[in-house]
């Protein structure tokens, strides 16, 4: 995204001037210096139509878990048309002279169907350290194809989403602790309540050499449970690693690989629409963990103006375990896959515009399946 950068130098001398209080001694005074501020964000309509059912959510994403399976599929209404800005974005990145970084920006993707303002960033970073809410650190973007759906591919490297954290970084390498994810069903396949003892804990290696980024990350977190008559934890991983190359200096080669075992929360979109369960209680009120794994592959082409880009990616879950354990995971989403194809272009410097066409697919646990199929258009307007 280009940005245009509002710079304000401020200098300051006192807060007490500011105030009005400079002739009392007790008023409180900040060292001269300047401050860098950068205002940005960008103005986006999102459109689509749906050809075989609706399954757009807020910004016009597609959902798997609104895609029809089974017997479903024969009461489909087809054709359905949707648009709104809810996309739209505002952010403010402060940088100090003495190297403090802040930056706070927000969505207006929040409550049920978007509208309301939504936190995506409130941070801050000294020297490495990094304390508040941003992209987690078990996430990537180094293998991701470009695409119109703001929930992009299943299978996409990591979380792929914001988390609260404290993390350090130096260099290629950074570890963190971070706020817990985690879903664990019951013997009757319902969501059961969760306890969050231990933060997650992740590391990442992040680099680039020539046509080449890289990046391979891992994490561990607590599993756990506690109801009061009956409780127990378990450990769970997960692991991935992404790629981009660079084929010439028109043609890029992109993709990533994903597996976890008791950290599926942190598949993306391996669940009804996003993380899927880490763990199910069994007869005898122990947690057992699932599996699961996944990945993108992609290429983008530099054409005229923009570009053509388009990914494949999947992932699926182990059920089977759980299944035998006579917990109810009929429903449950085993493999969620969807592909996108677009063009995008820049009539003019700062804005963007593209049309999609994307397919997805769900198959259940029980057998059930069925698809999607959708054409996306999209305005962007960077500032």
């Amino acid at each position: 995204m280009n940005r245009n950068k509002i710079t304000i130098a401020v200098q300051a001398t006192t807060a007490a001037m500011v105030l009005g209080l400079a002739t009392q001694a007790s008023a409180i005074e900040l060292n001269p210096g300047s401050i860098d501020a950068e205002l940005y964000g960008y103005a986006r309509m999102n459109a689509v139509y749906d050809i075989d059912e609706d399954i757009g959510v807020s910004t016009q994403s597609g959902s798997f878990g609104k895609v029809n399976t089974g017997a479903a599929e024969d009461d489909e209404i087809t054709g359905h048309f949707d648009a709104d800005a809810v996309q739209s974005r505002l952010g403010v990145k402060v940088t100090t002279e003495q190297g403090v970084k802040v930056v706070v920006e927000g969505d207006f993707r929040g409550g049920s169907s978007g509208g309301d303002l939504r936190l995506r960033h409130a941070y801050g970073e000294y020297m490495g350290v990094l304390l508040g809410q941003t992209w987690s650190n078990f996430n990537s973007f180094v293998g991701n194809t470009s695409v119109l759906d703001f929930d992009a591919l299943a299978g996409n490297a990591g979380l792929q989403g914001r988390v609260t954290q404290a993390r350090y970084t130096t260099g290629p390498m950074s570890v963190s602790l971070e706020d817990n994810f985690t879903s664990i069903l019951d013997p009757a396949g319902a969501a059961a309540s969760t306890k969050n003892s231990l933060p997650t804990l992740t590391a990442r290696f992040e680099n680039s050499s020539g046509p080449l980024s890289l990046s391979a990350a891992a994490l561990l977190h607590q599993v756990e449970y506690d109801i009061g008559t009956a409780d127990d934890q378990a450990i769970g991983y997960a692991v991935f690693g992404a790629a981009k190359f660079a084929v010439t200096d028109t043609v890029s080669l992109q993709g990533a690989v994903t597996y976890s075992d008791g950290a599926n929360s942190y598949l993306y979109r391996s669940g009804d629409n996003f993380g899927a369960a880490d763990a199910y209680i069994d007869g005898s009120g122990d947690l057992q963990t699932i599996s699961g794994y996944g990945g993108t592959i992609g290429v983008g082409v530099d054409v005229g103006p923009g570009s053509i880009n388009a990914g494949y990616g999947w992932v699926t879950n182990d059920w089977d375990d759980a299944e035998d354990d006579g917990v109810a995971v009929g429903e449950q989403h085993e493999t969620n896959s969807n592909a996108m194809v677009n063009y995008m272009w820049s009539p003019v410097k700062n804005v963007t515009m593209g049309v999609e066409y994307a397919y997805f697919m769900v198959d259940k646990q029980n057998g059930d399946d069925g698809d999607a199929s959708r054409i996306m258009f999209a305005g962007q307007y960077n500032f």
